[in-house]
């Protein structure tokens, strides 16, 4: 048996169990790993509350976590990219990473640099990923296109402004007053205050709106596009619906890759990528750190360390 962080039914912070599990065995493909970290993300939340039913549809109870770091077990058939005991990380594509063992796709995962350490690692793949190709979902990230990213402070936003400011755009974002200076240290231009400022008042002519976090900021983001501009939303499905005549809203989902999320994770190795982790928490601090996830917490991305 094998511990797993479940849902039997949707709803708020209480709804998240531990509960005991059979140990899953790996089909054609896939690979079967010890879980050693994973990645809190603001997509759990989400879905623990049933907001996103429409596009992920539960089958109850259902494990919850979407990315992993971790120890490699045993290989399903075909699977040679991998041996016995190396250490590997990624997305693991639907839902189920929190748990002790795990089931993934081989084509998702990639090695863990050899510098790096597990929570280091369950930080990256999807908030890397998403970064890098949400930015680049609206068109080219060309330099000198003006680029606002909508929570810039969360492990997505502190790698997209990386990210754009590496490929020489000019980069405005939000954030709260208290992580400010985390997003001027990553090359934030400008940082609004989200709660204190209007930014729709004080700038025009924006190519790319990378949103992450939907609702009235979303909604107000659309008077400052650019002609031609583009809003790129991880937090709005119905972005599209939403969109005014003549405005251009795209609904965003990170796909797998293992060549970048490698390149990623060897810049953050090698310091050329910053990478913020929040706070660590054992698995009996999931729950709660699951719904920080939704509420705030520190810039950066919550880890939880399944060997606490």
């Amino acid at each position: 048996m094998k511990r797993a962080v479940r849902i039997h039914a949707y709803g708020g912070a209480g709804v998240v169990q531990v509960d005991q599990v059979d140990v899953p065995a790996p089909g054609a493909g896939e690979v079967l790993v010890r879980v050693r970290a994973a990645g809190v993300n603001a997509l759990d939340w989400k879905i623990r509350q049933g907001y996103l039913q429409a596009v992920f549809p539960l089958a109850l109870p259902a494990t919850l976590g979407i990315e992993l770091a971790g120890e490699v077990m045993a290989l399903g058939d075909g699977v040679t990219d991998f041996a016995p005991g190396d250490r590997v990380m990624g997305p693991f594509g639907a839902l189920g990473a929190y748990a002790d063992v795990v089931v993934v796709a081989a084509h998702r995962l990639a090695p863990v640099p050899q510098a790096m350490d597990y929570v280091q690692a369950a930080a990256l793949p999807v908030a890397g990923l998403t970064a890098w190709q949400a930015l680049r979902a609206a068109g080219p990230l060309l330099p000198g296109r003006r680029v606002l990213i909508h929570g810039a402070a969360g492990g997505v936003g502190s790698f997209a402004l990386q990210f754009a400011k590496a490929a020489g755009a000019v980069v405005l974002a939000t954030a709260s007053a208290a992580s400010r200076g985390h997003v001027l240290a990553l090359g934030a231009d400008r940082v609004f205050d989200r709660h204190a400022e209007r930014f729709e008042e004080q700038v025009r002519d924006i190519d790319l709106v990378l949103d992450l976090v939907g609702g009235d900021t979303l909604d107000r983001s659309w008077q400052v596009l650019a002609e031609g501009g583009a809003i790129v939303s991880t937090a709005a499905p119905d972005i599209a619906a939403r969109a005014p005549a003549g405005r251009r809203g795209l609904w965003f989902t990170m796909a797998p890759d293992r060549r970048q999320l490698s390149e990623i994770a060897a810049m953050v190795a090698a310091g050329t990528l910053r990478s913020t982790i929040a706070r660590v928490t054992g698995i009996d601090g999931l729950a709660a750190a699951i719904e920080e996830s939704h509420s705030g917490h520190g810039p950066g991305k919550v880890v939880v360390d399944f060997t606490r």
